[in-house]
């Protein structure tokens, strides 16, 4: 999706705000946030050397590949709120150990509990009792890759303006949505084969 693109299919669904968080990379956010302030939130999911993170209200880049504690650290300098990627779904990378999760889960705001691309609820129930025990709130994402994924996890949250309230909102938090259909991965895939061969559709005409 060009950042236009996400914000005009997150208007039409009735969105009231957006986290954008791709991956290793803020600077799609940052150029969909200037043209919609008010819907969205400046993210990104970061592969450490042990699983993923997702952080909310970034303001710098924090590069993949650090330690957890460094990654932590780096969201914790800009304030940002920060949560475990899917933590439980072997099928991706970007999984955790369950040791490693035990490490990081007292320095983080909160954990995934829905992932709309998982392929099965398997691990989104894994997420949930995981995030229960450590007395931590959950979040949900589309992990939207495309324009139709987007807004097929939803969380229904109080009002909120910046990190702090965000923070303090997740606590009451309700997820709604559903699984993608795994034919989501698969497009993935080709869009990823098609970026990197430098394929595109022939336009009308060619």
């Amino acid at each position: 999706m060009s950042p236009r693109e996400l914000i005009e299919t997150a208007r039409k669904r009735g969105l009231e705000r957006v986290a954008v968080t791709d991956h290793n990379a803020i600077g799609g956010a940052l150029a969909a946030a200037r043209l919609a302030p008010d819907l969205i939130i400046v993210g990104e999911e970061i592969k450490t050397t042990e699983g993923e993170l997702l952080g909310y209200f970034l303001t710098e880049e924090v590069p993949a590949g650090l330690s957890p504690n460094e990654t932590i650290l780096r969201l914790r300098r800009q304030g940002a709120v920060i949560s475990v990627a899917h933590p439980f779904d072997r099928k991706r990378s970007g999984s955790w150990a369950p040791q490693a999760l035990a490490q990081i889960l007292p320095q983080v705001d909160a954990v995934e509990i829905f992932n709309a691309r998982a392929l099965t609820p398997a691990p989104n129930d894994q997420a949930a009792e995981a995030a229960r025990l450590a007395e931590l709130p959950g979040t949900a994402g589309s992990d939207a890759h495309s324009a139709g994924e987007l807004g097929q996890a939803l969380f229904m949250l109080a009002a909120f303006t910046n990190a702090d309230e965000f923070r303090q909102a997740l606590a009451s938090g309700e997820v709604q949505g559903k699984l993608s259909t795994p034919w989501v991965h698969a497009r993935s895939r080709w869009a990823v084969l098609r970026k990197a061969t430098g394929w595109r559709r022939p336009a009308d005409g060619e």
